[in-house]
């Protein structure tokens, strides 16, 4: 099977290039300025532009007002929005009903009580986001390079396609792939060379690993 990969917190023309080029097929832009990841309004507006036909372009938000909500949906061309935050099943699908954009909703997981929030968001949103859960003292909701216990979500299904991420590098990912089942991943400091700085051949060797998963569980076991 085909695993589509998203990477996340893109700042320069040359991130968005070798993503394109490895066969990505989701392009994240942060908004949110904790981050080392972050862009402006009128950076994504020339990162997205710079995008090739087929690579969608994401807008990851964090508890963002409409202001802000407003400015990149006029401004950036965009495929999905990304809500990292709090919001609750009710804002994600008033922000869904508002932008007319797919809206993705990361929900974090560090135990089994955890899962429940997925069925509840995955009957308002386009897509869920499984993340490890941030720890308390940290000021990204994401990002953080953690992983959770992926045996948690094995084999399981919501009502809407899912993604596959927290701590995956290129190492790992294969590994994430064939305990989850996941068919989305998504990858952020995992190809990294220091933090918000993109290293193109971590890049390259992530593509590599979950493409090459993808097609090891075609392979029939007898």
């Amino acid at each position: 099977m085909e695993i589509h990969v998203k990477i996340c917190g893109l700042r320069t023309p040359e991130d968005v290039a070798v993503v394109a080029e490895a066969g990505a097929r989701y392009a994240g832009f942060v908004f949110f300025p904790k981050s080392p990841r972050a862009v402006t309004v009128a950076q994504a507006r020339s990162l997205a532009l710079a995008a090739p036909v087929g690579l969608a372009k994401v807008a990851l938000v964090v508890d963002a007002e409409e202001a802000l909500l407003d400015e990149i949906c006029a401004t950036v061309p965009l495929d999905m929005l990304q809500l990292h935050g709090r919001e609750t099943p009710a804002r994600v699908a008033q922000i869904r009903a508002r932008y007319g954009l797919p809206v993705m909703k990361a929900v974090g997981v560090a135990s089994a009580a955890d899962l429940p929030a997925l069925e509840a968001y995955g009957a308002v949103c386009d897509q869920l986001l499984v993340d490890a859960k941030a720890p308390k003292d940290s000021v990204l909701p994401g990002g953080n390079g953690l992983a959770f216990d992926w045996r948690l979500v094995a084999g399981r299904r919501w009502p809407v396609p899912w993604m596959l991420a927290g701590g995956l590098t290129p190492q790992n990912v294969a590994e994430a792939v064939r305990l989850t089942g996941a068919r989305q991943v998504d990858v952020s400091s995992g190809v990294e060379s220091a933090p918000g700085e993109k290293s193109p051949e971590l890049i390259r060797a992530f593509l590599r690993a979950a493409q090459a998963a993808g097609k090891a569980s075609e392979v029939p076991r007898f």
